[in-house]
């Protein structure tokens, strides 16, 4: 191999399989001998899938998709691959032994790029915590300061990319899910626009309209090629993104043009309680985006003002719906020793609506959302803010605590649906890395692909926590 195994992206491997220089068997090899010196001190992959990976390659069962061969994670929630473990983050569901009965369509599409998918990945319970430290397996620890969070919920993708585990693993975001963990692991991720990647066949959509999938890589072209085999409507599909215009890895050398980009007023930072180093990420980027010719301003949406409410009613109805849904597959109901203390209270706060109470919540997290978006029709192409107001904390978080305050520049456009990247812009003084988050109009993930692109190739960034 031309580079070390762990110093590729996802890219370069699947074109060194494809010219021979290596091959798939060697490639699983040598990620199982990496997940075996590493995963002990990080606890990223719960469930290998050695084995199963082994003999998908002896008998020729992979796919001829443009990452042949590739080794993929895949975290453990919602992307569900057939008769593998699936757990959730539940003690519960791992003292039943749960296995999923069929894949999704998300895990079809990644099987069908020829992606192996070899392990899953740690992730809190059902999702529901800013913070990877689930009861049932234990913390993830930060690759680059292992007494550190990943941030959460897919903490464990985030620390096998970053550790060097893999070149590229599944994540998905909710209100942050994928955009923190990224920006604590100092990786690239996007939470694409609402209805880009299907959540089907087992869900119609995941956390109302907030959910969805897309992966945590180290390269924008990485990010683009994946966007590319995972993205598309799929029957039944209750949101459907925009076609793109031409393939999102074309994007990676498209030249942006020159963009508007609004960045958040001085004033809100204090308001918000932004880290000073969490401040530098976004100046850096703002002294990047001058010199490549764009024009930046002190301006955001007026809605994103802090002190708003974060929906904290619309998610605990889900939670309270989720765990309803798996008392049905249990074939009994769920009590509160079953869980966790922070799912059973999100729960619980669900339990107490009323379903008009629930509706009204909704609706006004919407209609602000829809507030939000119009700033994007008022001549900015692109807002710039701080992907996580803090630093990566310390392992031994309470969820109630780390929530609100880790997801307040990331949840707002889960409720609006647009597209958001984290980009690892930034490493502090204490060795962790920060992100920037760039978010675009709805549909508009080609223009965060060029910009992430040309940011890229003016200071390539690098997403290894070993180097």
């Amino acid at each position: 191999m031309s580079k070390s195994y762990p110093a590729c992206d996802a890219t370069e491997l699947a074109e060194q399989i494809r010219t021979g220089e290596t091959t798939p068997q060697d490639v699983l090899e040598r990620s199982i001998e990496r997940i075996e010196a590493v995963n002990p001190g990080i606890n990223a992959v719960i469930h290998p899938l050695f084995e199963k990976a082994r003999t998908q390659i002896a008998k020729g069962e992979v796919c001829d998709g443009p990452f042949r061969g590739v080794p993929l994670l895949v975290k453990d929630l919602l992307c569900a691959t057939e008769g593998d473990p699936y757990h959730a983050g539940m003690g519960l569901l791992r003292e039943h032994e749960w296995v999923a009965p069929r894949d999704s369509y998300l895990a079809q599409r990644f099987r069908s790029a020829g992606f192996v998918v070899m392990g899953r990945t740690n992730t809190p319970e059902l999702g529901a915590s800013a913070t990877t430290e689930p009861l049932a397996y234990g913390p993830t620890r930060n690759p680059w300061n292992t007494d550190h969070s990943t941030g959460g919920s897919s903490g464990g993708s985030a620390a096998a990319v970053a550790s060097g585990m893999v070149t590229v693993a599944h994540g998905n975001d909710m209100g942050g899910s994928i955009r923190i963990p990224a920006s604590a692991c100092g990786l690239l991720g996007l939470k694409p626009s609402r209805g880009r990647v299907s959540p089907g066949p087992e869900h119609v959509q995941v956390w109302g309209p907030l959910g969805t999938d897309s992966v945590l890589t180290r390269s924008t072209r990485d990010l683009a090629a994946i966007l590319d085999v995972i993205s598309g409507p799929m029957p039944g599909d209750l949101f459907t993104a925009p076609a793109p215009k031409q393939p999102f890895i074309e994007e990676v050398s498209a030249d942006p043009g020159c963009l508007r980009v609004g960045v958040l007023p001085d004033e809100w930072d204090s308001a918000f309680e932004v880290d000073e180093e969490c401040r530098k990420a976004v100046t850096i980027t703002t002294q990047r985006l001058l010199a490549l010719g764009h024009e930046v301003d002190m301006d955001a949406p007026p809605g994103l003002a802090p002190g708003r409410e974060p929906g904290g009613q619309v998610v605990g109805a889900y939670i309270r719906e989720e765990l309803l849904a798996w008392g049905r597959k249990l074939g009994r109901g769920i009590k509160q020793d079953d869980v966790e203390p922070w799912t059973w209270r999100l729960a619980e706060s669900g339990r107490r609506q009323s379903a008009a109470q629930y509706l009204t919540a909704l609706e006004e997290r919407l209609h602000h959302a829809r507030g939000l978006s119009q700033w994007w029709e008022q001549g900015h192409d692109i807002l710039l803010t701080p992907t996580m107001p803090r630093l990566p904390p310390k392992l031994g978080l309470d969820p109630k605590d780390i929530n609100t305050t880790y997801g307040r520049f990331t949840i707002p456009w889960n409720f609006s649906g647009q597209p958001a990247l984290s980009l690892p812009i930034h490493i502090s003084p204490s060795g962790l890395p920060v992100g920037a988050q760039l978010v675009a109009a709805y549909g508009r993930e080609d223009l965060l692909i060029r910009l992430a692109a040309q940011l890229e190739r003016m200071q390539p960034w690098s997403g290894l926590s070993f180097k």
